[in-house]
């Protein structure tokens, strides 16, 4: 990313500034809005670490300089009016320095107020592990979620096969809307699996991410 040609397409403000956007890279999930000037975006362009402009402090600043959390800026976009810019990142830590995976924990609830949660209304598979991983640890009485894992691995497996066949079967001799809702029951389930083993979901992402441009 050395080649600066791009930044003429940039609009910065009155103050030199742009907004800039980073969002992980594999799942999509927004993380953090921050500011950059031209050096800062020079200097993410040169090096692929994310750079930012405090306002506070009117100075540059590299994402994780001092906390240790880390964005290596996979890509960087230009909106298309050239007056907000997005880093596609690799987070290391979290992004917030509350200590929040993202800046958007906070959700505005009906009655006025916020709810807290560290959902920044990413992928639909990224919620859905994050609701697993709360019912693995919670374990409420009544969720088909945590019996499934209370019955071990191989409980798990067997059903993730079972509905593996079920979604050859609507392949082949069902309509459209069933073949979806049962690869929706095999995505759920594979995702019991996987939380059941201990495998992230971000372990998925990682080998999709390789795959990408290899197939």
């Amino acid at each position: 990313m050395s080649d600066d040609n791009w930044l003429a397409g940039v609009r910065f403000g009155p103050d030199g500034l742009v907004p800039v956007v980073a969002q992980e890279s594999r799942s999509g999930d927004v993380l953090m809005v921050a500011y950059a000037n031209r050096e800062a975006l020079e200097r993410t362009a040169a090096t692929g670490s994310a750079h930012y402009y405090s306002r506070s402090r009117g100075a540059l600043w590299r994402k994780g300089e001092t906390s240790g959390h880390h964005q290596a800026v996979h890509e960087i976009r230009i909106d298309c009016d050239g007056d907000a810019v997005l880093y596609r990142v690799e987070q290391t830590g979290p992004a917030c320095h509350t200590g929040a995976r993202t800046c958007f924990a906070a959700a505005a609830a009906p009655d006025g107020g916020t709810v807290a949660g560290d959902d920044p209304g990413g992928h639909v598979l990224t919620r859905l592990a994050a609701t697993i991983a709360r019912r693995a640890v919670e374990r409420p009485a009544g969720s088909y979620t945590a019996q499934l894992l209370d019955r071990g691995v191989p409980k798990v497996s067997q059903k993730v096969g079972e509905e593996a066949v079920e979604v050859v079967v609507a392949a082949n001799a069902e309509e459209p809307e069933r073949l979806a809702s049962e690869a929706a029951d095999l995505l759920y389930h594979l995702l019991v699996l996987l939380e059941a083993r201990g495998v992230p979901l971000d372990a998925v992402w990682r080998e999709l991410e390789q795959r990408e441009n290899t197939r």
